[in-house]
Order: C-alpha cells, then structure tokens, then sequence
C-alpha cells in the first residue's frame, strides 16, 4: 500500500511540473549545423611520403553547408584500417582550409598508411606509401 501511495504522489508531482512547464519557450529562430564531409583529395593511391619530410594534405571545401556542427579540423593517421594512436599530424586548424601541411612522422616503411581528416566527420584518405 504504501509503494501505491509513493508511485502516486510521484505521478501526481510529475503531472504538475509538466502543466507548470513554460509554453512558447521555443526560440524565435533556431539555427540548425549541418555535417561537414569534405572529401581528402591528397594523398592519393600511388603516393609516396618519405619520413621527415613536409607534405600537404588536401580535400574538397566546394560545398560547404552554411553552418558547421565542427569547424576546427584535426589529421590523424592510420595503416592497415587501425587508427595509430597517440598520434595527430595536424590540428586546430579550420576544416574551410581545404588545405595543410604536415612533417611525416617517424613511422616504419609500409603501403597502406592513409590520413583520417576530423572536423565533423571522419574522411579518409586512399591507403598511400611511407618510406624511410
């Protein structure tokens, strides 16, 4: 009986905060973020990155959606489908750029390396080659 009692006191408590709930609170223009998902254009299959050097990473900002859920961009790497953790080759850097340079980093010689471009979403880029 008593857990009767609680359960109801509980809805009755539960309808009241529901009826006392301000109508209209919904503001007057809402704006809505749009996912961002700029294709990486480079590096492409076939390119070879030697560590230690400088190279550029590219993707498509043509048809960027009006607003942006996340704007700030950040580059990570992969080999073999396995994101390498620890590990960001660029970041903070606006995802409008559509373009950034990067140092390669220290890693083994290997031919399924690809970036993973973050800003909304993460693009890839086609597995590419690292050399020492």
């Amino acid at each position: 009986m008593q857990f009767l009692s609680s359960m109801k006191t509980m809805i009755a408590l539960l309808a009241i905060s529901l009826a006392s709930s301000p109508v209209g609170a919904v503001p007057a223009q809402q704006s809505t973020n749009d996912v961002f998902v700029p294709p990486v254009l480079t590096p492409t299959a076939g390119t070879i990155w030697k560590v230690g050097t400088q190279q550029t990473v590219t993707w498509d900002v043509s048809n960027p959606p009006v607003h942006i859920t996340n704007a700030i961009g950040e580059i990570l790497m992969s080999k073999g489908g396995v994101t390498i953790p620890n590990l960001t080759i660029a970041s903070n850097f606006s995802i409008l750029l559509g373009t950034i340079n990067v140092q390669v980093p220290n890693l083994a010689a290997g031919n399924d390396y690809r970036v993973i471009l973050f800003g909304d979403s993460g693009n890839t880029s086609p597995a590419f080659s690292i050399i020492q």
